[in-house]
């Protein structure tokens, strides 16, 4: 399996310059053109481009929301590249809000797909990252040259730069739809002043992050229906209530807090540190099961799709939420109420209310979605983080994977458990509302 932390580019050729043909703009029906099938192909160039995009995530930090938006979008892309040679697939594309028409395939002419693959997920690597490191730029030209060098010894010129041409063109056309959701929008929000309201966390009061977050264009109308049926508890200081109850196990823990549920915390803290892939983490695991089963390129682009966009999806409803309640977080209530002032929880608390959980809302979704992919009770390992001595975790289900996530909010000392199992309930939710609205096959 190749390391998501050190992806090899070997220097092969300089691309050059690619050949220019109209594109007819339109809709289709996912014509069918003369190539051998996208499923003739291995994944590599998907796993390679998606060990370099988490790379540049882990490297690049942002909010966990943003890293998984910009997969999210990666995906859309990266499938529709590939879809007019993906027998017994359609478009998605008249099925996402607000996506123009994308450019078609030209008819009767051949493409070779991994060389779309390549050049669409370059294109989306510079966009997206135009400020990462200059080391990661040259990673981007690197992979994309030294693909398109191996692709030269079998496959023509002409035909290779007019994949490659499709490729770029429609990542373009997808990046700058993702500049209309509304994920830029910086309105001023005042917090509510009250009891039990979220207020500015220690060490670095940061102001609260992605207020407008919960206001953005979903990819999907109608992804988040049935969501936020339950309500967090309400606000009391009374000891006998189900509010301080839930506080006081977070408390408690964090007091005889076990070796195992430490590592479980630290594993899953996912911080946008310079070190972790912060919203890539499910990717990551997407990225080990692909290799590991030697996908191939049409299966490895409809999950990076699947998942991306229910992630996505997951991150709309969870700060609409946590914008909606406004919810108190365990370090402001533990060291006022609970008279504890010198507390800190194990992970650094974000910038943003409690509730919902986002990390357990978003795991809710990505199970949901990978059990859909791969099946019930899948049992798996994760090894994304053995870089940081973290060691590799084992798992029965994508299920177990989710709860275990969620639970580690807890033993972070960030959320508490009711919010934690509610927000699961919703992100299973938002999966399953996306598998039902989006069609990949005809």
């Amino acid at each position: 399996m190749k390391s998501l932390r050190s992806l090899s580019c070997v220097f092969l050729v300089a691309l050059g310059v690619l050949a220019s043909s109209p594109l007819a703009v339109s809709y289709p029906k996912t014509r069918r053109v003369p190539s051998p099938d996208a499923a003739t192909y291995p994944a590599d160039v998907v796993t390679d481009w998606l060990a370099l995009q988490l790379r540049i995530t882990q490297t690049t930090p942002a909010a966990p929301p943003v890293a998984i938006r910009r997969l999210a979008y990666t995906g859309v892309a990266l499938y529709e590249a590939l879809v007019p040679g993906m027998a017994g697939y359609q478009s998605i594309a008249p099925q996402l809000n607000g996506l123009p028409a994308l450019p078609d395939v030209s008819p009767g002419a051949t493409y070779h797909w991994p060389t779309c693959a390549n050049a669409a997920m370059a294109t989306l690597n510079r966009a997206f990252y135009p400020m990462t490191s200059p080391a990661n730029k040259t990673a981007i030209d690197s992979l994309e040259a030294a693909r398109f060098a191996l692709y030269q010894k079998t496959r023509p010129i002409e035909e290779l730069s007019r994949s490659a041409e499709f490729g770029r063109k429609i990542a373009a056309a997808v990046v700058e739809w993702s500049k209309t959701d509304g994920y830029d929008n910086n309105t001023p929000y005042t917090l509510p002043v009250g009891a039990g309201k979220y207020v500015l966390t220690p060490p670095n009061f940061a102001p609260a992050a992605l207020c407008n977050w919960g206001q953005c264009r979903p990819m999907i109308s109608g992804s988040g229906a049935g969501t936020d049926k339950a309500p967090p508890i309400v606000y009391s200081e009374d000891p006998a209530s189900a509010y301080y109850k839930q506080v006081r196990e977070v408390y408690d823990i964090s007091q005889h807090l076990t070796p195992e549920q430490k590592a479980i915390a630290l594993f899953w803290a996912d911080d946008p540190d310079g070190s972790s892939f912060g919203g890539g983490h499910w990717m990551a695991i997407l990225h080990q099961l692909l290799t590991s089963r030697k996908a191939k390129l049409d299966v490895a682009a409809r999950d990076f799709a699947q998942l991306g966009v229910a992630c996505g999806e997951a991150t709309y409803c969870i700060f609409k939420g946590k914008y909606k309640y406004n919810g108190l977080r365990p370090i402001t209530y533990i060291r006022t109420v609970l008279h504890q002032p010198t507390w800190n929880a194990l992970i650094v608390t974000p910038p943003h209310p409690e509730y919902p959980s986002g990390h357990a809302l978003i795991s809710g979704a990505a199970a949901q979605t990978l059990t859909q992919l791969f099946g019930p009770n899948f049992a798996f390992t994760d090894s994304c983080y053995t870089f940081r001595g973290y060691g590799v975790r084992s798992y029965q289900s994508f299920e177990q994977a989710a709860q275990e996530a969620a639970d580690s909010r807890v033993y972070g000392g960030i959320h508490y458990r009711p919010s934690c199992n509610a927000s699961l309930v919703d992100g299973k939710l938002v999966a399953q509302n996306v598998a039902q609205k989006l069609h990949f096959k005809r």
